[in-house]
């Protein structure tokens, strides 16, 4: 039940795409006039202020796309500019609030779900080659619809889900080892300018390997709070006996930082409001998969 609105407001605009706010029921035309004014161009990406797993998630490419899932998405919902780095990261920061400096305890890079042409097969015969693809066909033909004959070219690449979730079909690997000295100093310091952020996991579009390493050339997508998954347990070179060791380990350390905020002056959640944001979240989940 975490406002994206919200959060990006506490964020440094230097660091997150141009971003949206529109009420559920508000006028078409008053979005589209919006959206035009703001200077964000086609395609945008449109998405509901609460969500989860890439739910309510679109590419929006014209105008009459945009106005058809501001009548559908029935929710709050944002519009921000396309980023057009071709890489995307999980980095999960933790920081104990009595402690100068944070470190990084998890990082996941994604590979989406990008097919290849062979100048034969159509695009659902390429997806049904693939295992882990496979099980987006669904998914996908309610998006594609008869697009999905298309044939690729020989070689020609196609990225059918441009999000970097793994309910939506990405490959999640664990890239850790590259929090050195250096990596977690510059993040640091840049997650430090997000007030009282002490655990959770960025997703970061980036432009290569050597740029994110320099603090350069990225985006970040989205910031994941309490609700955080260390998101890099899902490399499938992992066990679940690793996964279960990782969600512990985290839970751990979120506990040790509600303590420390608590003597600071923070009150818990109480269990009564914990029970009702798990039945609203219930109902937002329920409004996003029909949607």
């Amino acid at each position: 039940m975490e406002s994206k609105k919200e959060i990006y407001d506490i964020i440094p605009p230097e660091f997150i795409p141009k971003t949206l706010f529109f009420k559920s029921g508000a006028d078409t035309k008053e979005i589209i006039e919006t959206v035009a004014a703001s200077g964000i161009s086609f395609p945008c990406i449109a998405k509901p202020d609460i969500g989860g797993k890439g739910r309510g998630v679109e590419k929006i490419y014209v105008l009459e796309q945009l106005e058809g899932y501001a009548k559908r998405i029935g929710m709050d919902f944002l519009v921000q500019e396309f980023i057009p780095y071709p890489e995307e990261v999980g980095i999960f920061y933790c920081r104990m609030p009595d402690e100068p400096n944070g470190f990084i305890s998890g990082i996941v890079a994604k590979e989406f779900l990008i097919v290849k042409g062979d100048g034969i097969s159509t695009l659902t015969q390429l997806v049904e080659k693939d295992p882990r693809y496979h099980l987006q066909l669904s998914a996908l033909q309610k998006i594609y619809g008869e697009g999905l004959n298309e044939v690729l070219e020989k070689g020609a690449l196609k990225n059918l889900v441009p999000y970097g979730n793994h309910a939506r079909g990405a490959k999640f690997i664990d890239v850790s080892y590259w929090a050195d000295a250096s990596f977690t100093k510059i993040f640091d310091g840049i997650f430090k300018q997000i007030p009282e952020f002490y655990f959770g996991r960025l997703d970061i579009m980036y432009s290569n390997q050597e740029d994110l390493k320099a603090g350069k050339n990225f985006s970040i997508v989205e910031l994941n709070g309490a609700g955080s998954e260390p998101t890099h347990i899902y490399d499938p070179a992992h066990s679940i006996f690793f996964a279960w060791k990782e969600i512990a380990r985290h839970f751990k350390l979120l506990c040790h930082i509600s303590i420390k905020n608590h003597q600071r002056g923070y009150r818990y959640l109480t269990v009564n409001e914990g029970m009702q944001m798990f039945k609203e979240n219930r109902a937002v989940m329920k409004n996003l998969d029909s949607f």
